[in-house]
């Protein structure tokens, strides 16, 4: 069974950066594109960044500029670097992984932005 497990999601204040975390249980290359999507309460899940096998990144955009995903293939690891961060950031953000055997989410990670 795949696992990715999400870390460093907290409260901030507007204007601060704060960077997530995401480990798979298996090998980067098991995936043929990983991502991020957030959840606000009250609305859908949306897709913030998107990373592939190969190639650039895809960003919506709505989220160019102060989002920028990463990945350590040597971890198993993406990360979702967030920037100059305002209240509508504050959401639930969750990684997901699309493989040839499914596709998987984590458990999610609260990110709230509040003075």
């Amino acid at each position: 069974q795949v696992q990715l497990v999400e870390s460093g999601g907290g409260l901030v204040q507007p204007g601060e950066s704060l960077r997530l975390s995401c480990t798979m249980s298996e090998s980067i290359f098991s995936f043929t594109n990983m991502g991020w999507y957030r959840q606000a309460p009250g609305k859908q899940r949306e897709l913030v960044a998107r990373i592939f096998k190969i190639g650039s990144p895809y960003y919506p955009d709505s989220m160019k500029g102060r989002f920028t995903v990463i990945r350590d293939n040597a971890k198993n690891t993406i990360y979702l670097q967030m920037n100059s961060l305002k209240p509508e950031d504050t959401a639930v953000y969750y990684c997901s992984a699309v493989g040839t055997s499914g596709n998987y989410w984590g458990q999610g990670t609260q990110v709230t932005v509040s003075s």
